[in-house]
């Protein structure tokens, strides 16, 4: 038989469009339906439907139906047996006669003969059932030949790799979304874990409890008020969580002691930001700054503190917030020696010493945050839960700290004041 060459013309156009739609669609259930039309348009097929195959539901669904009726079930149980047996028969198409044999045509034998379906195309890509291919009589009335067989496989081999990749999108897509899930999960190990390794190393100082805890909070809040993204503040934290964690190894009767310590202590005492820098440096942290804030944030920005004396830009920046946030919940807690200072004079403190013992700009950003909770330009209250009740009297606070920051206002930019 002479071949139609309008008939290689229309398959050639149905290949093209499928590759299209399979390159462009955004709807898998459109690019289906469009595949459907094409092949079927291609050799005037009068009716049919494209499923994919549910492995775990061990059943066809169908996404694109054409006159087929409402009665048509929307997806077909088939058994293991099945499976196996059109996965052997690969990407060809089986005529209902020899279909008889399948299990599921079995089962819906009367529906497929009511519906006039000729011919099952198992949809196999790699070795893999994907789906399935029903098509009813041809519009002439005429059998279908090798011809028209070949054309089909040739059209069936695209869908079949539109559906293979959709599945591998959605198993991609569920790897991603567990991925984001253990991902979460490490996130709040680790949140927890240097919450404990926070609480733990306070619980060496019956006097400063949740000192570490309250300056990681008083840090993150520095590193947001400087515009910092979400995971830098909450690296920012954990470098204000872990900056005492030297204190670990320095002896109980120091840290506790009810009164001023002397030289000797003092030195001993001295001793944990190098202390602390040493235990953090192996561990992998996500916010690499953190060994650095433990081991400087003692340093003043007037060259002035310890370990090293250190100055200005010389200390990192971690470490010059988390001096910040320790020196204010320092004076702003009781201590064996000494009741906390009243808020006015702990803003007092810190116009005086800005240059001297902390960054001029990152005193601004602190008062600035002050402010704006105190001033009620913010929601949040931080602040007012980690100073406790009744501490901050705000009718005196706002104007304080207006005139702090009006006063820095020209000194926010790293100008240090010699000693």
């Amino acid at each position: 038989m002479k071949a139609n060459p309008y008939k290689f013309i229309h398959t050639f156009e149905a290949l093209a469009g499928i590759g299209q739609e399979i390159a462009n669609r955004h709807s898998f259930n459109e690019m289906i339906r469009v595949s459907l039309h094409l092949l079927l348009g291609s050799l005037a097929i009068m009716r049919g439907g494209i499923a994919r195959y549910l492995p775990k539901e061990h059943e066809f669904q169908f996404i694109a139906v054409r006159n087929l009726g409402d009665d048509f079930p929307l997806s077909i149980p088939i058994s293991m047996e099945d499976e196996r047996d059109l996965t052997c028969a690969g990407l060809r198409g089986i005529e209902a006669d020899q279909a008889k044999l399948l299990c599921f045509f079995q089962q819906n034998y009367s529906i497929f003969e009511k519906k006039k379906i000729e011919l099952i195309v198992p949809l196999i890509v790699r070795s893999e059932l994907v789906g399935v291919i029903l098509l009813g009589e041809k519009a002439s009335g005429e059998p279908y030949d090798s011809t028209d067989l070949d054309v089909i496989c040739a059209i069936s081999r695209h869908i079949g790799v539109g559906i293979h990749q959709r599945n591998i999108m959605i198993e991609l897509e569920r790897k991603a979304e567990e991925n984001r899930k253990l991902y979460e999960n490490l996130q709040v190990t680790y949140k927890d874990t240097i919450k404990a390794f926070a609480a733990a190393i306070d619980s060496k100082d019956k006097y400063t409890e949740g000192h570490s805890e309250r300056v990681g909070k008083y840090t993150e809040i520095i590193a947001e008020e400087l515009g910092w993204d979400e995971k830098c503040c909450e690296g920012a934290a954990v470098a204000g969580y872990l900056h005492d964690v030297g204190k670990l190894v320095v002896d109980r009767s120091i840290i506790n002691a009810p009164y001023r310590i002397n030289a000797r202590e003092s030195a001993e005492l001295s001793k944990h930001p190098s202390i602390g820098y040493e235990i953090l440096l192996p561990i992998h942290h996500p916010f690499v700054d953190v060994p650095l804030a433990a081991k400087y944030h003692h340093e003043r920005v007037d060259g002035r503190g310890y370990p090293e004396g250190l100055s200005g830009d010389q200390i990192p920046f971690i470490a010059r917030i988390v001096n910040l946030a320790d020196s204010f919940d320092a004076m702003t807690t009781d201590r064996p020696y000494k009741h906390r200072r009243s808020f006015e004079e702990v803003i007092e403190d810190l116009r005086r010493n800005a240059g001297k013992q902390f960054d001029p700009s990152l005193v601004v950003a602190f008062c600035n945050a002050m402010l704006n909770e105190f001033s009620g330009e913010t929601n949040k209250k931080r602040f007012s839960r980690l100073l406790g009740k009744g501490y901050v009297n705000t009718s005196l606070a706002v104007p304080l700290l207006r005139k702090i920051l009006n006063d820095l206002d020209g000194t926010s930019g790293m100008t240090f004041i010699a000693s």
